[in-house]
């Protein structure tokens, strides 16, 4: 990342070095400097956001939605949800994925961060990254006491950057499947503090010693169609998308039942994953700051020229 980041300054600098030699003759900074382009936070990008169901509620009617999750409206999720479409939701894998996202343009907009969690999909976008909120987390952007006239405008464009997930006193949590049997098991995965979601899940029986893939099913449900009858406990390996996996061992038991959650004692260190992203805001910034300070330099330098 650090060689990618020098390349990108150094094209940078080239470009602008060639616009401010072009511009010597005026002696002038070109109309089109400005200092804020260098200085914004360039990991918001631009998005647009509806919103769906119930004002207040949590968007779908059942309060679940495509990722699995069930009862949204409740806490940790608390109805601050979102469909996302396929660069959001990435086919399921980028189901618990959080979002701060916030609008600066309507007369009602805060333009205070909200954090949104993706747990359903958008099949009809509108932009090419396309926030379908809850109608409560659209109503978070809006100023005190102009939410319905946020809602009212049925269709804004927003900033929206990835962050972190934290759930406070959450564990990773599974859910049993409604069908699950000796040799069929499915596993809803939910509460993964840092990245959110799950790319890969991994099952180990009792006394196997070896892990079997699963295979996802749909949304953040995870699956494992044997060819024998399974032996429990098991323990369960996830992966998320950073390439960090956590360990919850024989977190379902022998006696095992469908439609039925079981905590496990583990969870990711959401600190690591703040920290590795205030560190890439921070080399961002300084970059910006750093390409602003040296074409300051090259203007007064072009519009002066050297002491005699």
């Amino acid at each position: 990342m650090a060689t990618l980041s020098s390349t990108v300054v150094a094209l940078a600098l080239g470009a602008l070095l060639f616009l401010l030699l072009a511009t010597c003759g005026s002696c002038a900074i070109p109309a089109s400097f400005n200092v804020s382009d260098f200085t914004a936070d360039p990991n918001w990008e631009a998005a647009r956001a509806t919103w769906y169901g119930a004002p207040t509620g949590a968007g779908p009617d059942d309060n679940g939605g495509a990722c699995g999750f069930k009862n949204v409206n409740l806490p940790p999720f608390s109805a601050m949800t979102s469909c996302g479409n396929e660069p959001l939701f990435k086919d399921g894998k980028g189901c618990g994925s959080c979002y701060q996202i916030r609008c600066q343009q309507h007369p009602a907009c805060s333009g205070n961060p909200e954090t949104v969690i993706i747990t359903d999909m958008n099949y009809y976008p509108v932009a090419k990254y396309h926030f379908d909120l809850s109608g409560t987390a659209f109503g978070a952007m809006a100023k005190p006491g102009r939410n319905d006239e946020l809602r009212h405008a049925g269709i804004i464009d927003i900033q929206f950057k990835r962050v972190p997930c934290y759930y406070p006193g959450q564990k990773v949590t599974f859910h049993v499947e409604v069908g699950s049997n000796p040799v069929y098991f499915a596993v809803l995965v939910e509460f993964e503090d840092g990245d959110g979601d799950v790319v890969q899940v991994d099952l180990m029986e009792a006394n196997s010693g070896s892990w079997t893939p699963m295979r996802e099913s749909w949304g953040s449900i995870w699956r494992l169609d044997s060819d024998h009858r399974l032996t429990a406990p098991f323990s369960l390996r996830i992966t998320n998308e950073s390439g960090k996996t956590l360990v919850a061992n024989q977190v379902i038991p022998a006696n095992w039942t469908p439609n039925t959650y079981y905590r496990s004692m583990v969870q990711y260190n959401w600190l690591s994953a703040a920290a590795h992203h205030n560190n890439s805001v921070s080399s961002h910034h300084n970059n910006s700051v750093s390409l602003w300070l040296i074409s300051l330099v090259l203007v007064s330098y072009c519009c002066m020229g050297p002491s005699h």
